[in-house]
């Protein structure tokens, strides 16, 4: 599968301006390629990280990321998918803005020895006077083709600045840009970005003559239809810290739909594909499945440190998914090792005398480990089916546990779904 099939393969194709064309080129060569962020505000959110993601997985295959911040384009606003302008930011906040998603872009893509180029379309645009804009590029874009965009078009009724509807013809100037000064030859973006993007592909077209290509990437939704990205509560969950804690950012993906769970292990996991696949199929540990797309999709926006923290935390507070790492998988949670998840578990030591003879009976065991208040408590849970030792259901309110059933010495109590003890016998 090459890179332009694994890119459709994963969901990150939505238009292009010739398919053949682009995977050709993509298959043919190492090819220099930009996507474009503005910085509104000084932190990315989660729902700005689909073309991260395509960024990341175009590097993996040896393609060169450009990563353009526009603090020039930051200044105008993009119309795209908004009903009213922007709020004007001063220049002093762009530039801090500038830094600050510069510095979260560098988590997600290296740019180590010139595997990648971070530029500020600042360097350019404001560098170029009115009169010399317009009779560079003012001849090349028709204004009919313009209120023809989608972005334009969605916004006349409620009215569209001058300011605004110059943003199209700098995003296009930006592609020109990389193009010379880069040898860039196709733009990444958001499906709403289109009529900016093949703006630019035409200017490049008309003004250099080289044949340039764009792609977008569709916008990702939750399942009630929202831009993903948002709580339960409808807040944004921020790479930030301050704004969005890790355990907070690790339980917003933990808490992923069931049916959104393979899309977004797609999207934000670099796992073969075959294992997400198998990961997600029917009748597998879809709640470990979660844990993995926690796990890695932190461990991108974190470091793996705190990805492991974080699972560690979750897991003791609301109990782990697969505790004994049956499930397998490539996943960089493997590398938590069992003995580590375990020695997080709250522990209960018990004389391995008492699991001699006749063995130890579980109910009373639940109350020893603190799981049940009393016996009585820890037989209804029995009845319940609610109880097992390992991977094994308890249903016997009289059923015991002999030392010669765990040669290891330990085992993993379960009461319910999200109570675990690891007995240790001393």
């Amino acid at each position: 599968m090459n890179i332009y099939q694994e890119l459709k393969a994963r969901g990150f194709c939505y238009q292009q301006t010739d398919e053949a064309a682009i995977e050709k080129l993509l298959t043919s060569e190492e090819v220099k390629f930009y996507v474009g962020f503005d910085p509104t505000g000084n932190s990315l959110h989660v729902g700005h990280l689909l073309p991260v993601m395509a960024m990341r997985l175009m590097q993996k295959a040896g393609h060169i990321p450009i990563v353009l911040v526009g603090g020039a384009t930051a200044q105008i606003g993009d119309p795209s998918g908004r009903i009213s302008a922007r709020p004007m930011m001063t220049l002093e906040t762009i530039e801090e803005n500038v830094r600050c998603l510069r510095s979260q872009l560098r988590r997600f893509i290296d740019d180590r020895d010139g595997r990648a180029h971070f530029v500020n379309n600042a360097d350019w645009l404001c560098k170029i006077g009115y009169i010399e804009m317009l009779r560079e590029v003012g001849s090349i874009f028709s204004v009919n083709r313009m209120l023809a965009q989608e972005s334009v078009k969605s916004r006349l009724e409620n009215g569209l600045s001058f300011l605004e509807f110059n943003y199209s013809i700098l995003q296009g100037y930006d592609f020109y840009v990389l193009n010379r000064d880069y040898g860039c030859k196709l733009e990444m973006g958001g499906q709403d970005q289109w009529g900016n993007m093949v703006a630019g592909t035409e200017l490049v077209r008309r003004k250099a003559g080289n044949e340039v290509h764009c792609m977008t990437i569709p916008l990702l939704l939750n399942s009630n239809g929202q831009k993903f990205g948002k709580t339960a509560g409808g807040m944004n969950v921020w790479l930030d810290v301050n704004r969005t804690s890790v355990f907070d950012y690790y339980q917003f993906w933990r808490n992923t739909d069931d049916a959104q769970l393979e899309k977004l292990m797609l999207y934000f996991c670099p796992l073969p594909l075959d294992e997400i696949k198998r990961l997600c199929a029917p009748g597998g540990n879809i709640n470990r499945a979660k844990e993995i797309l926690a796990f890695e999709a932190t461990a991108l926006a974190h470091g793996e440190d705190e990805a492991r923290k974080a699972f560690v935390t979750a897991g003791n507070r609301f109990g782990f998914a697969d505790p004994d790492c049956r499930v397998e998988t490539t996943s960089h949670v493997a590398a938590v090792e069992k003995a580590a998840i375990q020695a997080e578990l709250p522990t209960t030591e018990i004389a391995k005398a008492e699991f001699e003879g006749d063995g130890y009976p579980v109910a009373r065991l639940l109350v020893a480990s603190g799981l049940c208040k009393s016996t009585s408590d820890a037989r209804r849970l029995i009845q319940g089916n609610a109880v097992s030792v390992g991977e094994q259901k308890v249903n016997d309110v009289k059923a015991v546990i002999c030392a010669a059933d765990h040669p290891s010495g330990e085992f993993i109590l379960r009461a319910g779904k999200k109570n675990f003890r690891r007995i240790v016998m001393s």
